[in-house]
C-alpha cells in the first residue's frame, strides 16, 4: 500500500459543477472528455482499452478498481482508449495469480491520468439527472477559471466523428487463412474479442480502415461483411454508410455491432440520436422479440436508433429491445441478408446469452453460399 501524500485533483463539469478527489500515484496533469459511467463490477481493463470509449472520462461505479491487477491478454486494442479515469477507491495492491502487473503500472505505461477518492455515487447521480457532458479532470486545482476556458473549446460528442482516431491505418488479417469462410470487417473501432469470436467460427478476416470503399472490401472476395463497434456519433460516418448501402443493395451477408448497428440504420434512412446518459455496463437486460427470450448483455453506447422510424420502416424489423427503457437493441432487414445489435455479444456477460449472434452470421453466410 502506498502512503505518500497524493496531489489534490478536481473534476470540473461543463455546467461548472466541481467534484474533488486525489491523483492516483504521482501522476499530474489535465485531461478533457465526455464524462460517463460504467456499472460493471469487473472488466475494467477491457473497458479502458475498448475503442468505443475513445475521448471519454470514465467513472467506475464499482467501489474498488484495480484489486485484481492487469493481464496482457485482457485488452481490446493496442492501448488505453479512455481519456481519463475517475474512481472511489483505487487499489494499488492486487491479488490474482495470473495478473502480470498492477493497474497503476498499466495506467502509467499508457500515460493516463486517474483520480480517486471521489464521491462517485454523487457524481453518477448528478450525471444521471443532468446527462453525459464534457468535463475536465486535473491536478491544477488552483486554475479553475483557466480550465473552464479550455473546457469551453472541447467539441461536444454530438456530431463528432471519432472512428478515424481509432481505426487501423492499413488493412490487416486475422485468423486462419485456410478457414472455410472469409469475412471483410470495416474497422470503425473494432474490439479484439469480436475478431476472436468470428475467427473461431472457421472464418478468416481482413480488417479494413474506417474510410475504405466497398470496392476495397469486395476485392478480398469475402463471403460476408461485418461493421464494427466504435466511438462517437454515427451520422458523420458517411463513407461507412455508403459501404453498408452497397452491401445491402447487393443482398450480401452483413452483421453490425453497436456503432455498426447504427450505421446500418442510417443506411436505411432511419435516424439516430444522442442519449441522455447512454448504456454502459455488463448487466443490461434485452428481450429477443423473435424468440421471446431475455439476454443479459454488455453495452457501451451514447447514441441510439430512432425506434418509431425503425418500427414504421417497411424493410426493417426491431428484433431486440432494451427492457430498461424500451430502446432499439437489434434490427433485421426483412428481405435482405442483414442484421445488427446495439450490444456486445463478444463480451459474454451472460456469459453465453448472445453468442448465438455470431453463429447466426455464419449461418447467413452458409445460406448465401
Amino acid at each position: 500500500m502506498k502512503y505518500q501524500k497524493r496531489q489534490k485533483a478536481i473534476i470540473l463539469l461543463a455546467d461548472g459543477t466541481i467534484f474533488y478527489g486525489k491523483a492516483v500515484g504521482n501522476k499530474q496533469g489535465t485531461s478533457f472528455g465526455e464524462v460517463c459511467f460504467n456499472t460493471g463490477m469487473t472488466g475494467y481493463q477491457e473497458i479502458f482499452t475498448d475503442p468505443s470509449y475513445y475521448g471519454q472520462l470514465m467513472v467506475a461505479t464499482n467501489a474498488h478498481i484495480g484489486n485484481y491487477g492487469t493481464n496482457a491478454d485482457e485488452v481490446e486494442s493496442d492501448s488505453i482508449k479512455i481519456a481519463g479515469l475517475i474512481v472511489k477507491n483505487f487499489s494499488y495492491e492486487y491479488s490474482r495469480d495470473d495478473a502480470d502487473g498492477s493497474l497503476e503500472e498499466f495506467l502509467d505505461k499508457n500515460n493516463l491520468l486517474a483520480i480517486s477518492d471521489v464521491d462517485t455515487r454523487a457524481l453518477v447521480s448528478y450525471i444521471r439527472d443532468h446527462g453525459a457532458m464534457n468535463a475536465v479532470i486535473s491536478t491544477d486545482v488552483d486554475n479553475v477559471d483557466g480550465l473552464k476556458k479550455q473546457l469551453a473549446d472541447v467539441p461536444n460528442m454530438e456530431g463528432l466523428e471519432l472512428a478515424s482516431k481509432v481505426s487501423t491505418k492499413a488493412p490487416y488479417y486475422y485468423g486462419d487463412e485456410n478457414a472455410t469462410y472469409k469475412v471483410a470487417a470495416l474497422d470503425i473501432g473494432i474490439k479484439k474479442n469480436i475478431l476472436r469470436n468470428i475467427a473461431k467460427r472457421d472464418a478468416y478476416i481482413k480488417v479494413f480502415p474506417y474510410n475504405a470503399k466497398f470496392e476495397d472490401l469486395e476485392a478480398f472476395k469475402p463471403d460476408g461483411y461485418f461493421l464494427s463497434n466504435g466511438p462517437g456519433d454515427p451520422e458523420p460516418l458517411v463513407e461507412a454508410q455508403a459501404v453498408a448501402k452497397e452491401i445491402i443493395k447487393r443482398n450480401l451477408p452483413l452483421f453490425g455491432i453497436c456503432l455498426g448497428h447504427q450505421v446500418i440504420a442510417l443506411a436505411n434512412g432511419v435516424s439516430t440520436y444522442k442519449m441522455h446518459n447512454g448504456h454502459r455496463g455488463i448487466n443490461h437486460p434485452v428481450k429477443n422479440m423473435i424468440t421471446g427470450k431475455g439476454e443479459i448483455t454488455s453495452q457501451n453506447h451514447g447514441f441510439a436508433v430512432n425506434k418509431d422510424e425503425a418500427e414504421s420502416h417497411p424493410d426493417l424489423e426491431v428484433t431486440h429491445v432494451h427492457l430498461n427503457d424500451d430502446t432499439v437493441a437489434g434490427l433485421a432487414m426483412k428481405n435482405k441478408n442483414c442484421f445488427s445489435v446495439q450490444y456486445h455479444p463478444e463480451a459474454s456477460p451472460g456469459p453465453h446469452d448472445s453468442s448465438y449472434l455470431f453463429d447466426e452470421f455464419i449461418n447467413n453466410i452458409k445460406s448465401k453460399n
